[in-house]
């Protein structure tokens, strides 16, 4: 028996109202967090075990304790949704945002009170703009409800809060990259130290959260850091939103107890392969993520259990590669979107990124050589986590380096057919 009432989120749902939204309990978590110490609400996330939902799972109540509090913390404070969400095969806050905006509002303005920011930002994707239309309603109807502005329901807590939308790079979705793009800036990342907790917006204190990971906290405030870890399977707390991408019978989203099993994703809630198909790999959480196979199936997704074969969860949506599709094609393709988004800003990524692409473009087109899988492998290592300014690059090479290891057949057969084997079929 499931923990949980397991939904497929379609993207065609109807507006939730701010009535409708009290009416299940809305705004209660709101409340209940005004009654409390801002230090209080922190308390009570950092013991539901919640971890940020965009992909690296820091622990959210602990990245909060950061930001400087008191009379002497510096001012304005920030809070920003980090809403871009330019991952390939990821599309899970989208749909949380126009189906449930309001979940989003409530949850900002709860992790805005426990740092006690003066301005909150919606980071926006600027291609989502159905989900702009329905944020900017969802706002207003909060202002004119007194769940945000002035004094909110008067508790002498006032939040200003206004949608940012992106100008649509990749590199907008990395936590300072998004900060210097919300300054106008170029969308190039910071050196930290100092973090945006201490030095964030315009210099002040910030907290840079993903949207999945705010649409938890009015529920752990609301329900108890107790009820949030009894959601899980594991040590990571609550539910997640996973997805699956790719040739299987039913692609979409799922909220699942967090530690649900690979294998009970693509199998149950996707439905399995499509018919005459069959399963070779995954990314288990985005395309930024290393491959794993039929052997790592009865994985369970979280932090902690996908780390120890190899991968990250990600953010939890998987991109499936079955065996009609070329390995080497597939990450050619990964390798060139990362290659055009990388910022420019250090050697290893700008350059390493499009000769790996450059690479893969001469094994698809019959030219590669068997030197050129050796330099994939030195590039690979170039971006390791370390020697980069940030993580893209690193993320942008875990498909590649995960292919070589597990498709490295494929490879060989583009070399020796010199061709792609798929082009035929």
């Amino acid at each position: 028996m499931e923990k949980v009432l397991t939904k497929n989120i379609q993207p065609d749902l109807p507006y939730v109202d701010v009535k409708a939204y009290e009416a299940t309990g809305g705004y209660q978590g709101l409340r209940k967090a005004l009654g409390m110490t801002p230090a209080e609400v922190v308390e009570v996330v950092k013991q539901s075990n919640l971890r940020g939902r965009g992909g690296a799972g820091f622990p959210t109540g602990m990245k909060w304790s950061f930001v400087p509090m008191g009379a002497d913390a510096p001012r304005p404070k920030y809070l920003v949704a980090n809403a871009d969400e330019m991952e390939p095969g990821t599309f899970k806050d989208r749909l949380l945002m126009e189906g449930d905006p309001h979940q989003l509002v409530e949850g900002m303005a709860v992790a805005a009170y426990a740092i006690q920011a003066d301005v909150a930002y919606i980071f926006l994707r600027g291609e989502y703009l159905f989900s702009a239309e329905r944020l900017r309603r969802a706002i207003a109807e909060a202002y004119e409800n007194h769940y945000l502005g002035k004094n909110i329901l008067g508790s002498g807590y006032s939040l200003e809060m206004y949608i940012h939308l992106s100008a649509g790079r990749y590199m907008c979705g990395e936590e300072t990259g998004l900060l210097n793009a919300l300054e106008g800036k170029r969308a190039n990342p910071r050196t930290k130290p100092p973090y945006p907790q201490v030095s964030g917006l315009f210099g002040k204190p910030t907290i840079v959260q993903n949207v999945e990971t705010l649409c938890n906290v009015p529920h752990i405030v609301k329900n108890g850091a107790d009820w949030f870890k009894s959601l899980s399977y594991t040590q990571d707390g609550g539910t997640k939103i996973y997805g699956a991408s790719g040739k299987v019978k039913r692609p979409g989203l799922w909220e699942l107890p967090m530690g649900t099993t690979i294998r009970e994703i693509l199998e149950v809630h996707a439905g399995g392969m499509q018919d005459g198909v069959r399963f070779r790999g995954l990314l288990p959480g985005g395309a930024s993520t290393d491959f794993l196979v039929e052997e790592h199936l009865d994985v369970k997704m979280d932090f902690t259990e996908v780390a120890k074969v190899g991968s990250r969860m990600g953010t939890g949506t998987m991109i499936i590669l079955d065996n009609q599709t070329c390995p080497v094609g597939m990450v050619r393709n990964l390798e060139h979107f990362f290659a055009q988004e990388s910022c420019g800003w250090c050697t290893p990524c700008w350059s390493g990124l499009n000769w790996a692409e450059k690479a893969l473009t001469a094994l698809e087109e019959g030219q590669g050589q068997p030197a050129d899988l050796e330099h994939l492998s030195f590039i690979c290592n170039l971006c390791a986590p370390g020697n980069t300014f940030c993580a893209l690059a690193p993320g942008a090479v875990e498909p590649l380096q995960s292919a070589l290891k597990y498709f490295r057949e494929d490879f060989d057969r583009h070399i020796a057919e010199k061709r792609c084997p798929w082009s035929s079929q």
